[in-house]
């Protein structure tokens, strides 16, 4: 699948390191996310441009939903919009936030209510959740050692919901199963750099 023509969220790279840049996962939210979110700080890029462009970092949600024993793992499709993660392991839901989700946002600041609002939408375009959706931001992932990882940042969120809460809308998500969390360490090497950093933070994540 070709990369959509959609506008993306972003925000520029130099903000980043001005913030504190790092490798892998971060749990401070709280010091990154409110300024990132700061409308002056943030735009709209054609995902074909933002793709390629190492200066600007997508902002990507990504929920993990779990019961507390056992959390949802599935692979990517042939379908996936990322053609650089199909036939990856993931335990991660969600997706960029793009142009439609503008109007959730106010005129100086996204801010976290509106922000959450969008991590609800593109989530439930994957998925359909029954009962509240719940999801809060737990930490943070950058990943500038693959190629993926370079033009994005995670926001990582934690979804509490039993098994039969959730159905797949979308023919992307393949091999959708609730896993053991202790399970779940033998399917590492299988999974997306991003996956395989939260699994290695679950229990920072989940606390």
């Amino acid at each position: 699948m070709a990369i959509t023509n959609e506008n993306v969220l972003v925000f520029p790279r130099p903000l980043f390191e001005q913030l504190g840049a790092f490798q892998g996962f971060n749990q401070d939210v709280n010091r990154y996310l409110p300024i990132i979110l700061e409308k002056k700080n943030n735009s709209f890029m054609a995902r074909a441009q933002a793709e390629t462009n190492p200066e600007f970092k997508q902002i990507i949600p990504y929920v993990i939903i779990t019961d507390g024993k056992n959390i949802l793992h599935y692979v990517r499709g042939k379908k996936a919009g990322e053609q650089r993660l199909v036939a990856k392991g993931s335990i991660g839901i969600g997706g960029h936030i793009n142009n439609e989700d503008e109007t959730l946002f106010g005129l100086n600041s996204f801010g976290l209510e509106a922000f959450q609002d969008a991590v609800k939408r593109e989530v439930c375009e994957e998925l359909s959740i029954q009962g509240e959706f719940n999801a809060r931001p737990v930490g943070l992932i950058n990943d500038d050692f693959t190629e993926v990882g370079k033009v994005h940042f995670g926001v990582i969120h934690v979804l509490r919901c039993q098994p039969g809460q959730v159905k797949k809308n979308e023919q992307v998500i393949t091999q959708m199963e609730f896993i053991l969390i202790a399970e779940l360490k033998a399917k590492r090497e299988l999974m997306e750099t991003w996956s395989q950093i939260c699994l290695d933070n679950l229990d920072t994540l989940l606390k």
